[in-house]
């Protein structure tokens, strides 16, 4: 029943995992065969080098995803810190490093015009320099510094996955012949399209998480706040009087002749004799 509840307290986390396992069941085999014919990103078999980049891109950036997803339950985050720490570890170096790596090294030569390559370019940089500097700051101890920035990096990380979301309304609003005659529009639309999909899904990611941010800052002052206020309110408070109950003291018992039972009561010298 408690991990009802906490589930219940997080319902992004069971969608949140079926999109990512979905997305590696259908979208990772492609890849895996080293097939161009099967890739579902243009490619471009003038340049040798291309493919091979966009397979190390999504293979790294599946790992990303996997120990991503980690990294994001707190369940398990805080149940298993030694396991949060050896992935976030494989996050950093198996994964957005270099999956960042590898988009940037392709992005000058993507297909669909200036747009594009321009959002592709700063979402790998900012990726690769949000992942550095949260590794970083974990390495310092600085562990709420550590946590905002790594999730700017998922952030930005999971764009791919939203990039799904944002295609299907972007080609409907350019390039609806898509849908109504399964027919591609004009080469200047599909640019369009790619480069409303390449700006907008890590632009809302990244204020989406900023808005994370600045709520956790926003709560953790309010804690303080309060800690502060309460241990004001202790000092001003005056102690509780304590009642002093009067003490009685107790008159002293007669002596006792030796070998008698009655009390020897002291009784005034006589008076001098004139």
């Amino acid at each position: 029943m408690a991990s009802i509840g906490r589930a219940l307290r997080r319902p992004w986390i069971v969608p949140f995992y079926f999109l990512v396992f979905g997305f590696l069941a259908f979208r990772l085999p492609n890849y895996l065969g080293f097939d161009p014919s099967k890739s579902t990103a243009a490619t471009r078999l003038d340049l040798p080098f291309y493919y091979p980049l966009l397979v190390a891109h999504i293979v790294f950036g599946s790992v990303a995803f996997v120990t991503a997803s980690i990294q994001v339950w707190p369940w398990l985050r805080n149940r298993y810190p030694k396991l949060h720490r050896i992935s976030g570890r494989v996050y950093v170096l198996g994964g957005a490093l270099p999956a960042g790596l590898a988009i940037l090294t392709i992005t000058p030569f993507l297909t669909h015009g200036a747009g594009q390559k321009a959002g592709n370019a700063l979402l790998g940089l900012l990726w690769l320099g949000t992942t550095i500097v949260g590794f970083r700051r974990a390495r310092q101890g600085r562990i709420v510094e550590h946590r905002e920035w790594m999730l700017r990096s998922f952030a930005l990380c999971f764009s791919i996955l939203a990039s799904r979301f944002w295609l299907g309304p972007a080609i409907l609003w350019l390039e609806p012949e898509v849908f109504t005659m399964g027919v591609d529009g004009p080469a200047a639309v599909q640019d369009q399209v790619s480069t409303l999909t390449s700006w907008i899904p890590w632009v809302v990611n990244l204020l989406i998480a900023e808005w994370f941010n600045h709520r956790a800052r926003y709560k953790a002052l309010g804690r303080q706040a309060a800690k502060r206020a309460a241990a004001k309110m202790t000092a001003a408070a005056p102690a509780p009087a304590v009642a002093v109950e009067p003490v009685h003291h107790a008159a002293p018992e007669p002596a006792l002749a030796p070998n008698t039972k009655t009390p020897v009561l002291e009784r005034p010298a006589p008076d001098p004799v004139p």
